[in-house]
């Protein structure tokens, strides 16, 4: 089947997760009816009270900020079926928003997701708090690429540790960098008039995390059975696309030790004849990214219960 034949189809992508914040998205967990419903279940999964735990979090990536991430985000996908008819031939889900995709294309039961997102967040913190304990992950945009190799160039002639941990937009990566370098970093990168975002910890995606892949996998992955997905899933790591519970599952670990790489995302959606595509859930980064305003119409379902349209530029 030729692009054209496939042209006018819907995906719907659930968003990598940015800092979750209880003062930010509590009343909504609290009064939307599509978020209290999975709240319930998310507490009747994990036997105890979601929301209660998240009020109380003081970290942004806590274990119980994202549970209510991910429930923020099926809510929207919720939304988005019942209330504006969004019907998906395919599916995506960058970095954290894989949980949510293997819930939505049935790989795993929603309730088994919520409880595999607590695991694996506890799992990280560990991990992190042994290994790698001053790595940060930096996102940052508008660099051009001779600018960036300048600087890494110079992370390579003092003996610098750094892995890229995402591709997201033209000059606009994520870099996991020592924090004693992360000044310097930020500096380097105003003087190449970019422009720095956040930092993340735990960091997220590097090639050296392999230990945590391994763990991941032995710990609690292992305890999990997949199931074929409903949908077409294209891997954020480099577009491909999956059908299989065996390719969901090397998804699933690879988001441990393999950047994310969006453009390739875009690429194969439009490649399959994606002309539509609705971003689900609390999401500031994706459906705002140029690469997929230039090749979509975009709906993104938020937060704020409306309904945002982005023409092809």
């Amino acid at each position: 089947m030729t692009t054209a034949d496939q042209a006018g189809h819907t995906a719907i992508v659930f968003p990598g997760m940015g800092p979750s914040r209880f003062a930010e998205v509590g009343r909504f967990l609290m009064l939307d009816p599509f978020a209290r419903r999975r709240l319930a279940e998310a507490d009747e999964a994990l036997g105890l009270s979601v929301f209660d735990h998240f009020r109380e979090a003081t970290e942004d990536y806590s274990e119980f900020s994202q549970v209510a991430f991910l429930v923020n985000s099926m809510a929207m996908a919720d939304r988005a079926e019942e209330t504006l008819g969004i019907v998906p031939d395919f599916c995506a889900g960058p970095s954290f928003g894989q949980k949510a995709a293997a819930a939505y294309v049935g790989s795993l039961s929603f309730a088994d997701v919520v409880r595999l997102t607590a695991e694996l967040a506890r799992c990280e913190e560990d991990f992190f708090r042994q290994e790698y304990t001053d790595v940060v992950t930096h996102s940052f945009l508008r660099v051009p690429d001779e600018r960036l190799k300048e600087i890494l160039a110079e992370f390579d002639d003092r003996g610098a540790w750094y892995e890229f941990s995402g591709f997201l937009d033209a000059g606009f990566h994520m870099l996991s960098v020592r924090e004693k370098d992360l000044d310097g970093l930020k500096k380097r990168i105003s003087d190449a008039g970019g422009y720095s975002m956040y930092s993340m910890w735990p960091p997220v995606h590097a090639p050296s995390f392999t230990a945590l892949r391994r763990r991941a996998e032995e710990e609690v992955l292992s305890r999990y059975e997949l199931a074929d997905p409903r949908l077409p899933v294209v891997t954020d790591q480099d577009g491909t696309v999956i059908r299989t519970a065996a390719e969901m599952r090397t998804m699933l670990l690879d988001t441990f030790d393999r950047p994310i790489n969006w453009p390739d995302v875009v690429r194969t959606l439009k490649d399959m004849g994606v002309s539509k595509v609705a971003v689900t859930g609390p999401d500031n980064l994706f459906h705002r990214l140029d690469c997929t305003k230039s090749a979509f119409e975009v709906v993104a379902v938020g937060l704020n219960n409306k309904r945002a349209r982005e023409r092809r530029a």
